[in-house]
């Protein structure tokens, strides 16, 4: 690459108005040029004094500089950085990200828990002004500046480059238990081919004396000590819950689930080893296969006696519930992590668009179909314990205590065993567990790769399949404590404390980077450079205060609030919060970490290395083929 030109000479070897090309430099006289790289695949801003950065005509900066113009040298035509093959792939991966595991089981337990059909009042409230502006800007931000969650903040506001060191850390915890959860689905997908369903019967080894079977057509009697045997399968044959004591002792590590999780990561490993090119075809399963499977288990759900009273549980609403603030910080909640803003994953996959392709209306388009996808499942779960309550001749409320994965791998999954044609529902249903996790690992994968390979091309950047051998195997080692015998507290532990917290902080010191130091009318004028239009003021009030205030009650509230952590009859002892805070904290202590080495390291004084370390480095590359010829 040539250097960056700094020299303060006034341009006279070109007549005014004029373009001039001399040494790979294209010049546009007198204020701004752009460098051309002869041996690489970008058009450069030059990357001279800040103080004389002028706008060019496409709203990209340049700088003045003393070339003469002589025209020997001829334009190339560069090469783009790695795009989709088709629109369809991105929108596909977009939304396998953001559709997932906690679709099917978190919004329909928090929706009846907060007031049932009243709770759509504020969870549709945050996602207009909290939720969609922040999936907005990341797809915006990744599409302009085409880079990974690291390097894209040289091209913001340097300081905050801790940012996407944090944001690979996040990533690499949700990997290390995310996948365990998908390793239960597959332990009952391969048990589920079988002519009666192992979670059926109390017959088997691993039942004790309170084994009480529901459906027997005996007469039964349910004592305060009776477990169904979809309850004794989960706890003591696939997750073996029994042979720990907790969170002091683990216990040994199940050798079924390490094998379920390798077979995961093999799938994970050859979806995505060679980039979005192929990851975009996978998720052409992964991403529908769960709404075709989603449509046949409503269809069954709504023909089964008593789903009326499901639905009616989930659905009712009860108003009072909307003057409580815990419903607001649910609603919150729920719909910014079921967007997932802050894993660096919309940065990633952004980056890969076409430089003019409409983020916004792909924004509105993957938003909208993620939170109708969690309403629908809501129908879904609610039919199927509708029956149940009916079968059981009890109340909904009893039937829907069980909460997170104990609601698909106990509740639903002892539906399912009753029903007719049950192996069958058990297997499609056990696919789309999978399916549903699958894109969200590919993404979440995707969001550490593109950010390092962008970090350090010169390393990693022709060597892609090692590094993400290297990284899956680190994210299978690093899911080891999970497939212990106490291996759900540790889970549970991680899905509490290492990701929420940590990744709301995040959010929020992006926001606040993007709007405050980077600057809305800059940020928006890119948007307008690449759609045409630049964002309206409702856009812009989000990005600037109501979504930052969005993020800061949602961490303020769950800071205030801790939960108490629970699981089967395990209460968590207080040093585990301590524990839970240590691996939050250890993620976005990279921020403060490199703020401060950035100023250290900076030349000058305090206020002039402040001033540096707010500005951005380096402008942002321009594909050759996206420049208008005004430009130039």
């Amino acid at each position: 690459e040539t250097e960056p030109l700094t020299s303060k000479k006034d341009v006279s070897d070109c007549s005014k108005g004029e373009d001039c090309k001399e040494n790979g430099l294209l010049v546009r006289n007198p204020k701004s040029a752009l460098r051309l790289v002869e041996d690489g695949n970008k058009v450069h801003p030059s990357q001279g004094d800040k103080g004389e950065a002028a706008q060019i005509s496409n709203g990209y900066s340049g700088v003045q500089s003393s070339v003469p113009c002589n025209g020997e040298q001829q334009l190339m035509e560069l090469e783009d950085r790695e795009t989709w093959s088709k629109k369809i792939d991105f929108l596909l991966s977009v939304i396998g990200y953001a559709v997932d595991l906690g679709n099917v089981w978190r919004f329909p337990y928090i929706c009846y828990q907060n007031g049932g059909g009243a709770f759509l009042i504020p969870y549709t409230i945050m996602a207009i002004f909290g939720g969609i502006p922040l999936f907005y800007m990341e797809l915006a931000l990744g599409q302009y500046h085409r880079n990974g969650c690291i390097s894209i903040w040289r091209k913001i506001c340097p300081i905050f480059k801790g940012i996407g060191f944090a944001i690979c850390i996040i990533d690499l915890y949700v990997a290390s238990y995310y996948n365990t959860i998908m390793a239960w689905a597959f332990y009952y997908l391969i048990s589920s081919f079988t002519a009666e369903l192992p979670w059926t019967s109390c017959t088997n080894p691993w039942n004790t004396g309170n084994c009480t079977n529901y459906f027997s057509k005996d007469n039964v009697s349910w004592s305060l000590h009776s477990t169904s045997p979809a309850e004794e399968f989960y706890t003591r044959q696939v997750l073996q819950v029994h042979r720990s004591d907790g969170l002091d002792d683990l216990g040994g590590i199940s050798w079924q689930l390490t094998l379920c999780l390798l077979l995961i990561f093999t799938i994970v490993y050859f979806s995505i080893w060679k980039g979005v090119k192929t990851s975009g075809k996978v998720v052409w399963v992964t991403a529908t296969f769960p709404y075709i499977i989603l449509f046949i288990l409503l269809v069954r759900g709504a023909t089964l006696p008593g789903a009326w009273r499901g639905v009616l549980y989930y659905l009712k609403p009860d108003w009072q519930k909307l003057l409580a603030t815990e419903v607001w910080v649910d609603a919150a909640a729920q719909i910014f992590f079921s967007l997932g803003p802050g894993f660096g994953v919309l940065l990633a996959y952004a980056s890969y668009n076409k430089f003019h392709n409409n983020c916004y209306q792909d924004a509105l388009v993957t938003s909208t179909v993620n939170c109708l996808t969690s309403f629908v499942s809501g129908f879904v779960i609610f039919t199927v314990l509708g029956y149940m309550a009916e079968m059981r001749n009890e109340d909904v409320s009893e039937v829907a205590k069980d909460t997170g994965p104990s609601l698909l791998f106990i509740t639903y999954a002892e539906a399912i065993a009753n029903m007719p044609a049950s192996t069958f529902f058990a297997i499609i249903f056990f696919l789309m567990l999978l399916t549903l996790g699958l894109d969200s690992t590919f993404a979440g994968l995707e969001g550490v790769i593109t950010g390092v390979l962008d970090e350090f091309p010169h390393v990693w950047g022709k060597r892609r399949e090692l590094f993400v051998l290297g990284l899956t195997i680190v994210c299978f080692l690093g899911s080891l404590a999970t497939l212990t015998f106490g291996g759900a507290y540790v889970v549970k532990l991680f899905e509490e404390y290492a990701t929420g917290p940590a990744v709301l902080t995040v959010v929020f010191l992006e926001a606040v980077a993007v709007s405050w130091f980077y600057g809305i009318t800059q940020f928006c004028n890119d948007v307008k450079e690449m759609l045409g239009s630049a964002p309206g003021w409702y856009w812009r009030v989000c990005w600037v205060a109501i979504s930052p205030l969005f993020l800061l009650f949602v961490t303020c509230s769950f800071l205030s609030n801790p939960p108490e952590l629970r699981l089967f009859d395990y209460d968590y002892p207080y040093w585990t919060t301590v524990v839970g805070y240590c691996i939050g904290t250890s993620s976005i202590i990279f921020i403060p970490i490199y703020m401060v080495y950035r100023l250290v390291v900076t030349p000058g004084t305090l206020k002039e290395r402040i001033l540096k370390s707010i500005t951005p480095e380096t402008a942002t590359e321009i594909p050759f083929g996206d420049i208008r010829m005004n430009a130039v």
